[in-house]
């Protein structure tokens, strides 16, 4: 096991090199299992999500090499098409080999999948949309597995009743190799999915999105060729780094930000007071004062990340006024807040009025529970102290690192296996910008 060891309280200042985009190199790995050639994947981020994938492809039959930041994938040919259960209990998007392995195989036996526990995060989208593509698929309570199989995928027209970036992905995969045209509707607009269009267009395939961007085209082809691309900036991390400069009061250059994937974080942090200079070849984000709270309501892309509101939970902290974070993406995503009261934090948990819950909420209300709370205010500025701090998930593990090198005191974390999962040696970057941080082995 493994801890930080945070002394607070001190700028971070300097450069630092933002990574390529988990949620990019993830699917990309999945869609090079769709052709028997090779495929050269770059500047993916050295992270414990890309090993357990590339782990899962090797004991499917595949070949893996990675040098440096860049990876060789070669599925010549599957070797198995069930998945193991402890491999699947690691991370929640080993659920889309079932695209590759029904468009090759025409089967797969794959486990209930795992990873972040950020509420019930159904995989009932994907596997419907994967139904209409003329797969059969059951899940077999007693052993944990669903079974798919298929005579064939073939084209089809399906309809998202709710946004969901992962299931867009998985039917993107598996119409490349299905028979005729699909037709994706109300499908989700996030910058990831583009970059997964324009990576399996890159090896043979027919996709695009319509004049109307929530709808996807895809025309089936019988065989996708082997490719070579480099995975963009990792937004996610862009705001991370972001925050932690401001809420510390320091000044940072973000080499390769783009502004075009976060303008709505850069809008509310504008709107906060936070010091933004945009450049050719990077962004600076820095403190220029006082902070204002502005409150946020999290939603699917154009809107605010829900991956970036524990980060902007930590920022609220420092800033003068009372804001709302509302929560609409997860039914149970806000428990990291109680890590922050145990700093000092001044945070209430509440539910608000919602007129249209159907509407207004993206996760599916039958998985919502009487306990869970979607929405907190914070009241700020207040001078948070060090605790012992258990990290919960990637991106809450990212708000309570924050939280602990704004606050005054030693703070030590644990479980910060959870970070590894999406951040390549967080500590060691941080601390190249002035940050008191340390790993230990216990």
């Amino acid at each position: 096991m493994e801890k930080f060891v945070i002394n607070g309280g001190r700028k971070l200042d300097g450069s630092v090199k933002v990574s390529g985009a988990k949620n990019v190199v993830l699917k990309a790995l999945v869609a090079a299992c769709l052709t028997d050639e090779e495929v050269i994947i770059e500047n993916i981020p050295l992270i414990t999500d890309v090993f357990v994938m590339t782990e899962i492809i090797e004991e499917l039959g595949g070949s893996v090499a990675i040098l440096d930041h860049s990876v060789k994938v070669k599925m010549e040919k599957f070797q198995t098409t069930k998945i193991a259960l402890e491999r699947a209990a690691e991370i929640r998007t080993s659920a889309i080999f079932l695209s590759p392995l029904l468009a090759r195989e025409k089967k797969a036996v794959i486990p209930n999948p795992g990873g972040c526990r950020l509420g019930a995060r159904p995989i009932d989208r994907l596997i419907e949309g994967l139904r209409k593509l003329n797969a059969k698929i059951e899940y077999r309570s007693e052993d944990g597995y669903f079974h798919a199989e298929t005579d064939g995928l073939t084209g089809a027209e399906y309809y998202f009743e709710k946004t969901t970036h992962t299931g867009t992905e998985t039917l993107i995969i598996a119409a490349c190799l299905a028979k005729g045209k699909t037709t994706l509707k109300n499908a989700a607009l996030e910058p990831e999915i583009d970059e997964l269009i324009d990576i399996l267009n890159k090896m043979g395939g027919k996709v695009k999105r319509t004049t109307d961007p929530r709808i996807i085209e895809i025309e089936g082809v019988s065989k996708l060729h082997g490719a070579k691309f480099s995975i963009g900036p990792d937004r996610n991390e862009i705001v991370t780094f972001a925050i932690a400069a401001i809420a510390t009061k320091g000044d940072i250059f973000i080499e390769g930000a783009e502004s075009s994937q976060i303008k709505d974080f850069l809008k509310k942090l504008k709107e906060a007071g936070g010091g933004v200079e945009e450049k050719s070849d990077g962004i600076r984000f820095y403190y220029k004062g006082e902070l204002s709270s502005v409150s946020v309501t999290t939603s699917p892309y154009p809107g605010f990340m829900t991956d970036w509101q524990p980060l902007w939970a930590v920022l609220m902290t420092q800033a003068t006024g009372q804001s709302i974070i509302h929560e609409t993406v997860f039914e149970n995503k806000l428990d990291y807040i109680n890590d922050l009261q145990k700093m000092g934090a001044d945070a209430t948990f509440f539910n608000p009025k919602v007129d249209n819950p159907e509407k207004i909420y993206n996760f599916n209300l039958d998985d919502d529970s009487p306990e869970y709370f979607h929405a907190v205010e914070i009241k700020g500025p207040i001078r948070l102290h060090n605790a012992i701090l258990t990290m919960r998930n990637i991106r809450a593990g990212a708000a309570v690192v924050v939280a602990a090198l704004v606050a005054h005191g030693q703070s030590v974390i644990l479980e910060i296996e959870h970070l590894d999962r999406g951040y390549e040696k967080l500590e060691e970057r941080l601390k190249s910008l002035g940050a008191a941080i340390k790993r230990i082995e216990e």
